[in-house]
C-alpha cells in the first residue's frame, strides 16, 4: 500500500476543488498497459468493476479522502500490492459513482456500506 501511495503521490496535483469523472469507458483489451495520452496532469486512470470494469480518470486529490483509502485497501486485498498497469478497484461501478457524487456534494461517507 505504501508503494502504491508513494507512486501515486508523485502525480502533480492541480488546485481544483472540483472532482469530476472526465471519461468512463471499458478497458482496451488489445493493449491494456499502453500509455494513454488522455490523462491530464494531476490525474490518474482507475478501472472500476469486478470483471473488465469501466475506466475513470480521477484527480489525485481524491487520495486524501478516507473513503479512497478504503478503496485502495480493497484493491490491495483483491489484487495485491504488486499489480501492474492501471489501478483496479474491485467494487461495483455504480457504488463508485455514488462515492464520486457524494464527494462532489461535499459529503464525506465514512464507509462504502453507507453507499450500497
Amino acid at each position: 500500500m505504501k508503494k502504491l501511495m508513494r507512486r501515486l503521490s508523485r502525480v502533480k496535483v492541480n488546485h481544483s476543488t472540483q472532482y469530476s469523472v472526465l471519461r468512463s469507458e471499458p478497458p482496451d483489451p488489445v493493449e491494456p498497459t499502453k500509455q494513454r495520452s488522455d490523462v491530464p496532469q494531476g490525474h490518474f486512470p482507475v478501472y472500476v468493476g469486478i470483471d473488465q470494469g469501466r475506466r475513470f480518470i480521477i484527480s489525485a486529490e481524491m487520495l486524501r479522502h478516507p473513503i479512497f483509502v478504503e478503496l485502495l485497501n480493497r484493491s490491495a486485498q483483491e489484487y495485491g500490492y504488486e499489480q501492474r498497469g492501471v489501478l483496479r478497484i474491485p467494487i461495483n461501478d455504480v457504488v463508485f459513482e455514488r462515492v464520486l457524487e457524494s464527494l462532489r456534494q461535499g459529503q464525506e461517507p465514512s464507509s462504502l456500506d453507507e453507499l450500497v
